[in-house]
């Protein structure tokens, strides 16, 4: 599926080739605090598609819970988080789901690091919280 994508302020965007049906939410701890929310949801990118329109990410390293290295790139005027790489060759990108342009079609076929889970995570539908259309 291709896709263009954005920052908050629009200083960078993009395009790329993604795999629709990989889309995946991370609740890892690291993907709480990178996000300031509860998880995050990402999705891959087809080797040697992302393609930067506009502007150039600000990156930084951080090792995961599993050891290896990854590289982060978010807007250095905004600070919206952009993608995520696997350092090697190539690159692994994944897309952060809430940039992109089509993000209502990508619905999450998996959940990852269930076990840092925030308990209300749960049942995302929340039946019982109040409904605003708009505040």
């Amino acid at each position: 599926m291709k896709v263009s994508g954005r920052c908050y302020c629009g200083q960078i965007s993009f395009d790329a080739e993604i795999e629709p049906d990989k889309v995946r939410v991370c609740h890892c701890t690291d993907c709480q605090t990178l996000s300031g929310s509860a998880f995050r949801t990402n999705v891959p990118v087809v080797q040697g598609t992302l393609a930067l329109k506009k502007g150039e990410p600000k990156t930084f390293f951080k090792s995961a819970d599993s050891g290896n290295r990854i590289v982060h790139a978010f807007c250095p005027n905004c600070g919206t988080p952009i993608y995520s790489a696997v350092p090697g060759e190539p690159l692994s990108y994944s897309l952060r789901v809430g940039t992109l342009d089509r993000r209502a079609e990508l619905v999450p076929s998996r959940q990852i690091w269930w076990r840092s889970a925030l308990p209300w995570t749960s049942d995302l539908n929340l039946p019982e919280a109040e409904r605003l259309d708009r505040q």
